[in-house]
């Protein structure tokens, strides 16, 4: 290794390190915050508090209550998508369970440890907060989408993609999708992205009912009932993609409107 390339992060100054404990702890202690009481009740004062210190303190590491939920909400999103890429890493090499399943139950699993910390970045919205635009909750989300992408579409070709049987979209709908950022649901046709938020809504919808105890009459066969929604589902969306898209199979979004217009 050349001396140009044994370059490593320096280390941080006493200052910021002490700055990094003070902003675990203040990190640790809202989350706390959150699991006793529930986003709602989440205030810098009662953080604080808890810490023994002042608000004016806390203003130091969070200039806001929004500041500190943005933070929080762009960790819960990597943790629970960090649940889930684990689930996928350790997936068996079986068959019967697709990775997608896997993937799903990983993300279900979550949600029914940490119910508090799930309806903090899906529940009822809190009130008065916005969240920054592409800012860091919007990369955590689109890191855990794009795991379930892979794992949806990763055997197809953009071609098979483009090709799927789907009711017909609306121009203004498909016109809608062909402008997504290609960083996002842009790198998928249209045919695709309605797919991938169908099966979205579908998965998220069976976690929801049961983190909010709507399913507790299924009582201990809930998670048979998750693995076999989830099966179904994925079953019925691979069915819609042929099993040849056309010829030229294109594979990046620069030739999705060649594609559409085909």
């Amino acid at each position: 290794m050349s001396e140009d390339e044994d370059v490593t992060a320096a280390p941080l100054s006493l200052r910021g390190r002490r700055r990094a404990v003070a902003t675990r702890e203040i990190l640790d202690a809202a989350e706390v915050q959150l699991t006793r009481h529930g986003p709602a009740a989440l205030s810098l004062r009662a953080v604080a508090r808890s810490l023994g210190m002042t608000v004016q303190a806390l203003y130091h590491y969070f200039p806001s209550r929004d500041a500190l939920v943005t933070v929080l909400i762009a960790k819960a999103y990597n943790d629970l998508t960090d649940a889930v890429q684990a689930a996928v890493d350790s997936a068996a090499d079986d068959p019967t369970v697709p990775r997608l399943v896997v993937a799903a139950e990983g993300y279900r699993r979550w949600a029914t440890a940490h119910p508090e910390r799930f309806q903090l970045i899906y529940g009822t919205p809190l009130r008065h907060y916005a969240a920054p635009v592409d800012g860091p909750t919007t990369q955590a989300m689109r890191r855990m989408s794009a795991i379930f992408e892979h794992e949806l579409f990763g055997a197809f070709t953009y071609a098979q993609l483009a090709a799927a049987q789907i009711p017909a979209l609306s121009p203004s709908f498909r016109e809608h999708l062909e402008k997504l950022p290609v960083d996002g649901l842009g790198r998928l046709p249209p045919p695709a992205t309605s797919l991938l938020m169908s099966a979205w809504g579908h998965m998220h919808g069976l976690v929801i009912l049961e983190v909010f105890g709507h399913t507790v009459a299924m009582g201990d066969h809930q998670a048979e009932i998750f693995r076999m929604s989830m099966s179904n589902m994925l079953n019925d969306i691979h069915s819609r993609i042929p099993v040849t898209g056309p010829e030229a199979e294109a594979t990046d979004p620069g030739a999705r409107r060649h594609l559409a217009a085909d």
